[in-house]
């Protein structure tokens, strides 16, 4: 089935409006909520699960923070799955109406907790997502399918304290500049992050039809980036990554800051484990992606459901986006990416799978991706090729610690894009 180039979104316009305005009234009516929502949560002890609007203020049910674990252990009364249930409760909007509120409160055996406010919420669309916010930093949240990306630093525990805090400093600074560039194209990437340690868990916080293709440019953008800011550079203050784009469930937290919840999140599920594992056992310059289910919009506005191999292609169809984008002065003409496999003679097409089998022996399938940026003056390739790869069909090939090598052809693409870069005046920074 061929695919076409996605049609331009009315989102990819520049945004000149700024944030709707919320009422004086209205903002006193949050702040007063947030105040009673942090006592009642009592430094994590308890969480929030969904709320109702009430014409004196609004119905909030709160549980303490082990009883979503103690519920979903055993089978509801009626031999139900107690676990979707939760699942279903705490994903999307949390609002219900008042006889969906009391509802939950008989399944779940808890009385609702009645919040007085001055003056009713209005039904603005600026207040009611506020009002969600709030609700979500004080509780649980499941997502059921999200794209998420991984970035690791290779061999990050042989550099010194402080090459390490110039690496991260690094990486994050090309997460922030690929996003200022993808701005600029009109894609606004409401992105998250949260760090591994020696990497970071990305996701875009928007869930729309979009919002994992777009995810999935930035890991491409990022990537480049990274990969001309270590041809610019000297010693070991960029990093080697190897990188990951996974899409699966997750469960959204917001951790406790001294005696209050953080306004950033974090998230852990299968995806994050996934996406881990893959991680764990990839290569240096190496980008994997997982064997993983998603929905795209055709340029007739059908909204269809594809595997992994499909989603890259249709991905990389949509790539006009960053023509003309710089990185150390020089303009993108171009940028294409494939699974390796994909394309090739003969009779074998079809994207090339190998196993990666982690330290419990369970084992998941993942994608090699290869990725081409031509300049004016040259061609950058990034990622591994696949001739270094002796993928194989069927499950594929297993990847394993002893096949964790160096990827010599990669290091020679980045020393011929230092090369290029060399006739750059000097004041050039190397992420521009």
């Amino acid at each position: 089935m061929d695919e076409q180039p996605a049609k331009p979104r009315a989102s990819d316009a520049p945004r000149k409006d700024g944030p709707p305005v919320i009422s004086l009234v209205q903002r006193g009516n949050l702040k007063s909520l947030e105040s009673t929502l942090r006592k009642q949560w009592r430094l994590g002890q308890n969480i929030v699960l969904c709320w109702s609007a009430d014409e004196r203020g609004l119905l909030v049910l709160f549980v303490p923070h082990y009883f979503l674990g103690n519920y979903c252990a055993h089978p509801g009364d009626d031999g139900s799955d107690n676990e979707h249930f939760v699942r279903q409760l705490i994903s999307g909007n949390r609002r219900k109406n008042r006889e969906e509120l009391f509802a939950i409160a008989e399944r779940l055996d808890v009385a609702p907790s009645f919040i007085k406010l001055d003056t009713a919420l209005t039904e603005e669309p600026a207040v009611q997502d506020a009002v969600e916010q709030l609700i979500k930093r004080y509780g649980i949240s499941y997502v059921d399918c999200r794209g998420v990306l991984l970035f690791d630093i290779a061999e990050f525990s042989l550099f010194t304290p402080f090459e390490q805090a110039s690496q991260l400093n690094s990486l994050s600074y090309s997460m922030n500049s690929a996003y200022n560039k993808l701005q600029g194209k009109g894609v606004d990437i409401n992105f998250a992050r949260t760090t591994t340690g020696d990497g970071y868990y990305v996701w875009n916080r928007d869930t729309g039809l979009h919002a994992s293709q777009d995810l999935f440019t930035f890991l491409l953008l990022v990537v480049a980036d990274n990969a001309v800011a270590r041809a610019a550079s000297r010693g070991n203050t960029v990093p080697v990554i190897r990188c990951a784009y996974h899409a699966g469930s997750h469960y959204e937290l917001y951790q406790a800051e001294g005696v209050n919840p953080t306004v950033f999140s974090y998230i852990v599920g299968d995806v994050t484990i996934d996406l881990a594992r893959m991680v764990d056992l990839a290569r240096p310059h190496q980008v994997l992606v997982g064997n993983f289910s998603a929905q795209v919009q055709r340029e007739d506005g059908r909204v269809e459901p594809v595997q992994a191999p499909a989603f890259v292609k249709h991905c990389s169809q949509a790539l006009a986006t960053v023509e003309g984008i710089q990185l150390s002065g020089k303009s993108i003409v171009s940028m294409r990416c494939a699974l390796t496999g994909e394309g090739e003679a003969g009779e074998r097409r079809a994207a090339r799978r190998f196993r990666v089998t982690d330290k419990h022996g369970l084992s998941r399938t993942a994608y090699n991706l290869e990725l081409n940026i031509e300049f004016a003056d040259g061609e950058l390739q990034l990622g591994l090729a696949g001739d270094n790869l002796a993928l194989e069909d069927g499950p594929g090939e297993e990847l394993t610690e002893a096949r964790r090598q160096p990827a010599a052809s990669v290091d020679q693409s980045i020393e011929d894009l230092a090369s290029l870069l060399r006739s750059l005046p000097r004041d050039t920074r190397p992420n521009d």
